[in-house]
């Protein structure tokens, strides 16, 4: 395999170049990456240096990266960053004792955009709701979701499930909080639902049906289609566009590090959520910034639920995944902008014991959910049983004030083979 070697000035330049002659690789060109003082000036590689990562990948094009560099030079930090700037070009990286694969990424015929994120409950699926919501009032729009509680054959969706739909399935055993569930109930398009299992650390998965799903998804003639991601895992697909969502409320070294920052640099479009002000999002936000590209538009974000059926005048008891410190914003904007009468608000629909405590203190006429975690199992249930109407809320991803206008990148992002 023709090989770029990564070296250091820590390391003597004959150790170097025995060690290069010795490795099963053909290597083609060394990058030295610091520990320059140390150098003497006219050391001898055995190859030649390039300037840098990229300009070697240009010149070289080598099918695989070997690290021989080591600390102070490169620690751990910089070795992920580094990781991530080798795997944008579908190569691997390896070192004495790592080894790390990029994902692969299957082909596609359709248009398409894959919508991807950098942890859970970061909103990614809030924002392929909004992008095919939006798509759809000018597209025919298919949304393929895969998700770790997902059918075991690809399944579609053509009719929004109504509450009552959902707790029927719950009832059988199955996930009835399902993201491809939530998006066909929540916008409205026609989705796939498919599973995966496992999520590398950059993304890849062990099994899914994704690939079978992408095959229904082509049988519905859609104009394009959405991948909806699983937490960190990627949809196994080669899309035309990617949107990568980070939550605003993620430590900075988290969002822009580790294996994330190659889930930035795939990214033509990057949506910041839970821009809470007072949430300190600005910090993750420069991290961000600092690895994607200046021309790909960060656009922070702060998501607000919309009531599918009205609730003006009427008492609500609100059941999200949203953090405490947004729950009065929350509220405030369910009494403002829908009418609402909010008596509660709960965060903890990924918490089943937490959300069955507090439900027995609860009395409101509305059971307003977000479709996640419990959102059917418990609070529907529950809601039911105690002659409550049971809503189910989408969210509306609101970029703020005197950023980009995330409907017109989209809109923009959709138009990939005109």
């Amino acid at each position: 395999m023709r090989a770029l070697a990564i070296v250091d000035g820590e390391h003597y330049s004959p150790v170097v170049r025995e060690a290069l002659a010795e490795l099963p690789y053909d290597f083609v060109a060394a990058v030295l990456v610091g520990g320059v003082e140390k150098l003497r000036g006219g050391e001898n590689y055995g190859v030649p240096l390039a300037e840098d990562v990229e300009s070697a990948f240009e010149r070289y094009r080598p099918e695989i990266v070997v690290d021989l560099s080591d600390e102070p030079v490169l620690g751990p930090v910089e070795r992920f960053a580094l990781a991530s700037r080798v795997l944008i070009h579908r190569v691997p990286y390896v070192g004495a004792d790592f080894r790390f694969d990029p994902p692969t990424f299957a082909p596609f015929e359709l248009p398409s955009i894959a919508v991807v994120g950098t942890g859970k409950r970061v909103g990614k699926t809030a924002v392929t709701g909004h992008v095919a919501r939006r798509l759809a009032a000018e597209s025919r729009v298919v949304v393929v979701a895969m998700g770790r509680g997902g059918p075991s054959e690809p399944e579609t969706i053509t009719v929004p499930p109504t509450v009552e739909a959902l707790v029927a399935l719950s009832r059988t055993g199955r996930h009835a909080a399902s993201d491809h569930l939530e998006t066909a109930a929540l916008a409205g398009v026609e989705t796939v639902g498919c599973r995966r299992c496992g999520g590398g650390l950059a993304g890849a998965v062990f099994t899914s049906n994704v690939l079978e799903g992408a095959r229904v998804a082509v049988g519905l003639d859609p104009d394009l289609v959405v991948f909806d991601g699983s937490g960190a895992a990627l949809p196994p697909i080669a899309t035309d566009r990617t949107i990568a969502v980070v939550g605003g409320h993620q430590s900075p070294a988290v969002a822009a590090g580790y294996l994330n920052a190659f889930r930035l640099l795939l990214a033509d479009l990057v949506v910041m959520t839970m821009a809470e002000a007072g949430s300190e999002w600005e910090r993750t936000y420069d991290a961000v910034r600092t690895v994607v590209p200046s021309e790909i538009d960060v656009v922070p974000t702060v998501l607000r639920p919309r009531p599918m059926t009205s609730v003006r005048g009427r008492r609500v008891a609100y059941f999200c995944t949203a953090l405490p410190a947004a729950h009065g914003v929350i509220a405030e904007h369910l009494e403002t902008e829908h009418g609402a009468d909010v008596v509660h608000v709960s965060g903890n629909l990924a918490d089943r014991a937490a959300l069955q405590a507090e439900l027995e203190e609860v009395a409101a006429d509305v059971f307003l959910v977000e479709l996640k975690g419990a959102a059917v199992d418990v609070v529907a249930e529950f809601g039911l049983t105690r002659g409550a109407e049971v809503v189910l809320a989408a969210n509306d991803v609101v970029p703020l004030p005197g950023h980009p206008d995330l409907d017109e990148i989209v809109l923009e992002m959709s138009r990939i083979r005109l």
